[in-house]
């Protein structure tokens, strides 16, 4: 049709894990920015962009560039929308006003040409890790991280330190299938919000899951982590392919 707008791709991405120690992987994030973000209709960033967040006014020079990297796609006129992660759920009003970015709530419903989609970072999908649930509903909780805030910012960094090793040795002793979603807590949330789609991460294990809700299909897809690879979701003209970086443009 004359006139008609061509479609422009969504793109969604979550578990970057982005910070000091992994230098190739912030290279990777901005270049992706520029290269795949910049000519997108919207970015969604579904957790974790940040290894760890301890606070809008954490000066971090690493963080910075990531900073500024989404306040030059946002100021081209892209949209980027961000949901908090278990590692930043911290992110605030002051990473909004300098990113251009707009913080959701989590879970949200958007709808892509129609079609009812639930995004979420995905842990509260994992609802058989008991321990991590109780950690997860104690930092969330507004007293705590204002408490958490309140502390000199030397000392949140300890405790971010603190934390993410203990996060790793219960990584390191948890049965696998406890670390990922519950399929009964998938099929609720379907329910829920009648949405026959789900993008999310957390989990680390990228790819597209199907079940029946009261017999019509549904779908899972979860993103993969930027750990080794660097890797999004592409959504356009009611199509959705998971897709890797090429290596080539780490470093």
């Amino acid at each position: 049709m004359p006139g008609a707008r061509a479609h422009v791709a969504q793109l969604f991405v979550s578990d970057l894990h982005l910070d000091a120690g992994a230098p190739q992987a912030i290279e990777q994030f901005l270049w992706f920015l520029g290269a795949h973000a910049a000519h997108a209709e919207a970015l969604y960033i579904l957790g974790d962009l940040f290894e760890a967040w301890i606070g809008d006014d954490d000066p971090d020079s690493d963080k910075e560039r990531v900073c500024a990297g989404l306040r030059a796609l946002t100021r081209q006129g892209v949209p980027c929308f961000v949901l908090h992660g278990n590692r930043d759920f911290l992110l605030g009003e002051g990473f909004c006003a300098r990113t251009g970015s707009v913080l959701l709530p989590d879970p949200v419903v958007v709808e892509l040409e129609g079609e009812r989609v639930l995004l979420t970072h995905g842990d509260a999908l994992c609802t058989d890790d008991h321990a991590y649930q109780e950690l997860r509903s104690a930092v969330r909780d507004r007293k705590w991280q204002q408490r958490f805030l309140a502390l000199p910012l030397a000392a949140r960094a300890r405790l971010a330190d603190q934390a993410r090793s203990g996060s790793r040795a219960h990584t390191a002793r948890a049965v696998p299938y406890v670390m990922d979603v519950n399929t009964a807590a998938v099929a609720a949330a379907h329910r829920a919000t009648a949405a026959r789609r789900i993008i999310h991460g957390h989990t680390h294990r990228p790819g597209v899951h199907e079940m029946l809700i009261e017999g019509r299909p549904a779908y899972r897809i979860v993103l993969g982590a930027w750990y080794e690879q660097g890797s999004y979701l592409h959504y356009e003209a009611g199509k959705y392919a998971l897709r890797e970086l090429p290596r080539a443009a780490r470093g």
